[in-house]
């Protein structure tokens, strides 16, 4: 018996919305909005190679533009690895970023940050610092960079906090795995039908309309305060801690209202630089990313290769599946580790009746722009190469694509070993296929 909606209190029923009246009267309520008047402005000076080494930084002359406050390079920041990406403690991702390194590992690498009066006093600074390079041969291709003797995390405390995730920073792998059941072999070689073939997917980038951005203060109490346009609110505080060294009860992160994330501020992009010229200085400091570098120094779609082999009976049924994922995690691991599993568990459990299922994955390390979370984490990519390898079977079967999903689907009930073993409480696919 159908329940009339129209007797219900929320349910089909106008909800105005608390911040409503603010953003329409135009009241503060974004990052920017809150910033103090008296704010430094930070720019960062950022690596023009995908690979190289810093020599010498010369900021002599930079230190000279009239409003110029402090010109930071790696001599002058805390040793202290980390991850950016906003994932409970411990994080699968690995520690491998410091706030500056003498490591710069693709075009856009932060290599000094420089803190000004002014944008327009940063900005000249910023063009007077001299940098000497030793410019080394990067790791673009990521079907190459598995025990690669170029490798782009040559330092000795690289590390993982969770164990068994098979990252190796000396053969340039973030993560590894491999999960199965039964004998893929033995039934794809039983099969009637067989699919193998390969997927690719990009990097695609996310471009919310507020870019990246955050503020720092201290308060009386001498604690740090972050006002950012983020997620994530207690990572950053954990991840800002972790950078800085310092206790989190020091900490506090403030999360105003933002303008589009889609994944993007579950990492925690620009931070760590505030909060480190506000530590240092004792001043209020601000950061806000251009359009630009919001698009080459954020964290975009991880790209993938998906091998897919798929079996079936000559009726349809399909009885096992192969999947292979390499993951480009970029110069850095963030969300590496996570996405790359959504990839398989997220697309193998829709067929949950197999007889044998093997997922294996290798998140490799190269000299781009270093990865994250985007709308789907990883799943996206899965589905895409999975359900596309689904249609060419039909094909193959000369078969309705729609009937052979519906002979295989998941449906409530199924506990597919593929994702944790539980069983399927609600499932609607079947719905959503009829319509």
């Amino acid at each position: 018996m159908k329940r009339d909606v129209r007797s219900l209190k929320i349910v089909n029923q106008p909800v105005p919305k608390k911040d409503a009246q603010a953003l329409l009267t135009g009241k503060p309520v974004y990052t920017a909005d809150m910033t103090p008047k008296d704010c430094l402005v930070i720019k960062l000076l950022r690596s023009p190679h995908a690979f190289a080494k810093i020599l010498s930084i010369d900021k002599s002359k930079a230190l000279k533009v009239e409003g110029i406050v402090a010109v930071f390079t790696y001599e002058d920041v805390p040793q202290n690895r980390f991850t950016i990406a906003g994932q409970s403690y411990p994080e699968p991702s690995p520690y491998d970023r410091m706030i500056l390194d003498q490591w710069v590992r693709y075009v856009g690498d932060p290599v000094a940050i420089v803190v000004g009066e002014n944008e327009q006093a940063a900005i000249q600074a910023m063009r007077r610092i001299k940098v000497e390079y030793e410019v080394l041969e990067p790791v673009l291709d990521p079907t190459e960079a598995i025990d690669n003797p170029i490798l782009v995390h040559p330092e000795d405390d690289w590390r993982q906090l969770v164990p068994n995730l098979g990252g190796d920073a000396k053969r340039n792998l973030c993560a590894s795995n491999v999960e199965s059941e039964g004998d893929v072999e033995a039934t794809l070689a039983d099969c009637d039908v067989v699919i193998d073939t390969v997927y690719r997917t990009q990097a695609c980038q996310q471009a919310m309309m507020e870019t990246f951005r955050a503020f720092a203060y201290l308060d009386t109490y001498g604690r740090l305060n972050i006002v950012a346009s983020t997620q994530v609110p207690f990572h950053v505080r954990r991840i800002v801690g972790t950078a800085l060294g310092w206790p989190h009860s020091k900490i506090r992160v403030i999360k105003p209202r933002i303008g589009g994330g889609f994944g993007a501020k579950q990492t925690a992009v620009c931070e760590v630089y505030p909060a480190f010229v506000t530590a240092m200085t004792g001043r209020p400091s601000q950061i806000i990313f251009t359009r630009e570098e919001s698009m080459i120094a954020s964290t975009p779609r991880h790209p993938m290769e998906l091998h897919i082999r798929l079996g079936a009976s000559k009726e349809g049924r399909i009885r096992a599946i192969d999947l292979h994922t390499l993951s480009d995690t970029g110069a850095y691991g963030e969300h590496g580790p996570t996405t790359v599993g959504l990839s398989g568990h997220k697309s193998l459990s829709l067929y949950p009746r197999l007889e044998s299922w093997r997922f294996a994955f290798d998140v490799v390390y190269t000299n781009h722009m270093g990865r994250g979370a985007y709308r789907g984490y990883g799943a996206t990519q899965g589905i895409f190469a999975m359900e596309s390898a689904i249609d060419e079977l039909a094909k193959k079967l000369d078969m309705d694509p729609i009937v052979l999903r519906e002979m295989n689907m998941v449906n409530p009930g199924d506990a597919p070993g593929s994702y944790d073993g539980g069983a399927i409480d609600s499932c609607c696919i079947d719905e959503c296929l009829e319509a």
